[in-house]
C-alpha cells in the first residue's frame, strides 16, 4: 500500500483509480461495504483502489478538548486497510485550509486535478466541504459535468441480537464498547477491537508480587468500560500473539487517577519495554474494584487469569473467527454487487 500525505504526492502512474470517501474509524462492516464495492469495481475496470481520509478527524480539529473517541487512530486505521488490500491511501491534512475548503473546489482540486478519479463510492450520509456543504447531491452533479462515476452505499442494518435493524455505525460500537460488550463490539466490527501502543514504564509494582505487566497508555483511543478483561496480545515485529488478561482502569488499589491499560501476559517473561502492543479485547470480565490489601488483589488476580484462560478457549472467542477483513474475503462474501445504487 502507497502511503501518501499530501495530494502532490500521487504520481501519474497512481492516477485514475477509483476513489473511496470517508473516515472510516473503526474500519466497521458498513465501512468495509464501501470499501468492498469499489474494490470490485477496481478490478473490473482494472485500475488501482484509493482510500482517502483527513487526519487528525474533523471532531479533534473543531473540537480539540473532546475526550478520546477513537475506534481506530491513525496508525491501526491505516494498518486496517492495508490488511484489507488498497492499492494507495492518501491522508489529507485536516487543518483550516481544508476545512474551509468549498465542496465544488475538493473535487476539483482532490477528486480531478489531483487523483484524476473515474469512480467515486461514498456511504448514504457523506458529507464534505466547508460547513459540511457538499452530499452525494454534489458529488453526483460534478460526475456528471465532468465524466467521473459515483456509486453511493445504502445504509447497512445490523442482524445481531440487540442491534437488529440497526445501521453499522462507529457510534454502535463506540456504546458496546463503553457497556463492556467487547465481544459485540466485535462482531459490529467484523475484526477484535484493539488498544494500541508502546509499552511504557510504571510503578513494576506488578512484578513485586508475581504478576508483571505491560503498561500501555490509551492516547487517542476510546475508553471502554474500566475493568478486567480477557486479551489477546500481539507484539509488533514479532508475530506471536500471546494471551493475557488486562486491566483498563485508575487502580484504585493504589490511589492512582490516570487510566491506563495493564495487561498481564500468561506464560511469558521477557522484556517489552518501549515496544509496540496491539491489545485485543476479548471479553469484559468484571468491573474494576478496589481491594483492601495486596493479598487481595493477588487472590483476585489468580481468578481472573482462571477465567480469562477458559473464555479464550472457547470457540466463539477463537482468533480466527474474527480475521481482519480482506478483499478477496469480501467479495467471496459476496458474489454480486452489495448494496449499490447510483
Amino acid at each position: 500500500m502507497r502511503l501518501l500525505r499530501h495530494i502532490n504526492e500521487v504520481s501519474a502512474e497512481h492516477r485514475g483509480n477509483v476513489v473511496a470517501l470517508g473516515n472510516f474509524d473503526g474500519f466497521h462492516r458498513g465501512h468495509q461495504v464501501v470499501i468492498g464495492e469499489a474494490g470490485r469495481l477496481a478490478r473490473q475496470m482494472k485500475q488501482g483502489l484509493t482510500v482517502v481520509v483527513t487526519e487528525p478527524h474533523p471532531v479533534s480539529f473543531f473540537a480539540p478538548k473532546v475526550p478520546p473517541f477513537r475506534l481506530t487512530p491513525f496508525r491501526e486505521r491505516a494498518q486496517l486497510l492495508e490488511q484489507f488490500g488498497i492499492d494507495q491511501l492518501l491522508v489529507l491534512s485536516f487543518d483550516k485550509s481544508l476545512a474551509g475548503m468549498r465542496a465544488q473546489d475538493f473535487v476539483t482540486e482532490i477528486l480531478l486535478k489531483g487523483l484524476d478519479t473515474k469512480h467515486v463510492f461514498v456511504g448514504y450520509d457523506y458529507r464534505f466541504g466547508k460547513g459540511r456543504g457538499g452530499g452525494t447531491d454534489v458529488l453526483a452533479w460534478m460526475g456528471e459535468m465532468e465524466g467521473f462515476g459515483l456509486s453511493v452505499i445504502k445504509p447497512v442494518t445490523v442482524g445481531l441480537e440487540g442491534y437488529a435493524g440497526e445501521v453499522y455505525s462507529s457510534t454502535l460500537v463506540r456504546q458496546a464498547l463503553q457497556a463492556g460488550e467487547a465481544r459485540k463490539a466485535a462482531a459490529l466490527l467484523g475484526h477484535w477491537w484493539s488498544i494500541n501502543g508502546r509499552v511504557t514504564k510504571g510503578d513494576q509494582r506488578g512484578r513485586t508480587i508475581g504478576f508483571p505487566t505491560a503498561n500501555v497508555e490509551l492516547g487517542e483511543s476510546l475508553q471502554p468500560k474500566l475493568g478486567v478483561y480477557a486479551v489477546r496480545v500481539h507484539i509488533e515485529g514479532d508475530g506471536r500473539v500471546i494471551q493475557g488478561v488486562a486491566n483498563v482502569g485508575n487502580r484504585p488499589t493504589f490511589d492512582k487517577r490516570d487510566v491506563l491499560l495493564e495487561v498481564h501476559l500468561f506464560d511469558f517473561d521477557e522484556d517489552l519495554y518501549d515496544k509496540h502492543l496491539r491489545v485485543e479485547l476479548v471479553a469484559f470480565l468484571r468491573a474494576e474494584q478496589k481491594f483492601d490489601g495486596i493479598d487481595a488483589l493477588k487472590d483476585q488476580i489468580h481468578r481472573d487469569s482462571r477465567v480469562a484462560r477458559i473464555v479464550l478457549a472457547e470457540p466463539e472467542n477463537a482468533r480466527d473467527r474474527l480475521e481482519p477483513p480482506t478483499l478477496d474475503r469480501y467479495l467471496k462474501l459476496f458474489p454480486e454487487p452489495h448494496i449499490r445504487a447510483r
